[in-house]
């Protein structure tokens, strides 16, 4: 079964890049019956980002990331989205394949209108790219969270209207899978951990920033001697993803007894994310002084993904009526 999973290359992964997206797709990929393709999104970065040093210097922190945290390149195809060109000359013939009204109505979108700018046509084509990305490597499992449910529901729409008009086994259709326990990791604010929300953890900084964004966490203004309600707390909620059972059980038993302040939980949070993630933040740093390595190990990934979509973009052109007879 072939898997495939991408993260735009907007910064360095945060936690909830980590839980939700990194580390399920290094433990899938540890299994014999999965056919790992993992990707940095930087082509979708551009409808954003447009500082090229910046977006070189995000693209090599997510490989680190992903190299840091175990990612085993022997047994995946982990590459640069911008280094597979298939990748573009696919979208366009998809986008021929797609009603404009479906992409007015894709969130990304809406999303963008609802803030009050003006979006670009790469954001209001950025389903298009992603069904591209998927669809490329004849894909069978796409692992989501609920808020790109929505495009992958496009993917498989553009793809039958493909397969209808040019055979219907020219696209593999794609299935999502959803972890509702990955679907909300919480910022510091409470909602959804995420960079344009400016909310983010991000565990490979140095020691002094991340304690900065740990105890800046939103909470009540319960005192130090009252009870707190474990359940709403945005430090525990945390705390519950990165320590262990016995001591999420003692902080729990510590907020219900009172006496124990917020400050001594975000403490003991920094503590356990420092532990957690103490050889993960190490490799992160050696590789980032290393970009050659990095590259490299882009390019192994490149070539192995190229293999598959030169075979995928010549069946679309074939069937399209594009390329030579003979």
């Amino acid at each position: 079964m072939r898997v495939l999973t991408g993260i735009q290359s907007t910064g360095v992964p945060h936690l909830g890049n980590l839980f939700g997206a990194i580390l399920p797709a290094i433990s899938m990929s540890r299994s014999g019956a999965n056919d790992a393709f993992l990707f940095i999104a930087d082509l979708h970065s551009f409808t954003a980002v447009r500082d090229p040093q910046l977006r070189k210097e995000n693209t090599y922190a997510v490989a680190a990331a992903w190299l840091a945290c175990g990612l085993d390149v022997e047994r995946v195809t982990f590459y640069r989205q911008s280094d597979v060109p298939e990748v573009t000359e696919l979208t366009w013939y998809l986008q021929c394949m797609t009603p404009c009204p479906m992409l007015e109505n894709a969130h990304s979108y809406k999303d963008a209108l609802a803030k009050g700018t003006v979006p670009n046509a790469g954001v209001f084509n950025y389903p298009v790219l992603m069904a591209a990305d998927i669809l490329l490597y004849d894909t069978n499992v796409v692992p989501v969270g609920k808020d790109q449910k929505q495009h992958l529901e496009i993917t498989r729409d553009i793809a039958s209207a493909f397969n209808r008009a040019y055979g219907e086994d020219t696209f593999v259709m794609p299935e999502a899978r959803i972890d509702a326990e990955l679907m909300t990791i919480p910022g510091t604010d409470g909602r959804k951990m995420s960079k344009s929300y400016n909310n983010t953890i991000n565990v490979f900084l140095p020691e002094k920033e991340l304690k900065k964004q740990v105890m800046g966490i939103v909470t009540d203004s319960k005192a130090l001697e009252e009870p707190k309600d474990p359940s709403t707390d945005n430090v525990f909620q945390l705390f519950k993803l990165v320590a262990s059972p016995d001591a999420v059980r003692g902080m729990e038993a510590n907020y219900l007894a009172g006496g124990y302040g917020y400050g001594h939980a975000k403490k003991e949070l920094l503590e356990v994310l420092m532990a957690r993630f103490s050889s993960e933040r190490r490799a992160f740093q050696e590789l980032m002084a290393d970009r050659g390595r990095l590259d490299d190990q882009l390019a192994i990934g490149a070539e192995k993904a190229r293999r598959v979509a030169r075979q995928t973009l010549a069946r679309v052109r074939e069937r399209a009526g594009y390329g030579r007879n003979g």
